[in-house]
């Protein structure tokens, strides 16, 4: 164990709860966002994108905010298939921390 403080949030709107113990404050945090995509960009009446379209847009400002504030932070797309793309990002981790 590294014996780290760890928040957990999920999105859209990562930042939302979180976001002035995240922005503001002393430079301490290292960030770490995981995004994925869905099957199929479900249109949202009335607007000319889907839900992923705006769950991805949301991500993405999330990250600018962080980096908009100096923020260490690492943005991974695991892509469609979630459990496949986490597998390898543990796979990563977990092969970091030995070398540690």
């Amino acid at each position: 164990s590294l014996h780290l403080t760890t928040t957990l949030g999920y999105g859209p709107r990562y930042l939302h709860s979180t976001g002035q113990l995240h922005k503001g404050g002393p430079n301490r945090g290292v960030f770490l966002e995981l995004t994925g995509e869905g099957d199929e960009d479900l249109q949202i009446p009335g607007k000319g994108y889907g839900f992923d379209t705006l769950k991805g847009a949301q991500d993405i400002g999330d990250f600018k905010a962080l980096r908009k504030h100096r923020r260490r932070v690492l943005r991974i797309n695991v892509g469609k298939d979630v459990d496949k793309g986490l597998a390898l990002v543990q796979r990563a981790v977990s092969e970091a921390l030995e070398s540690l």
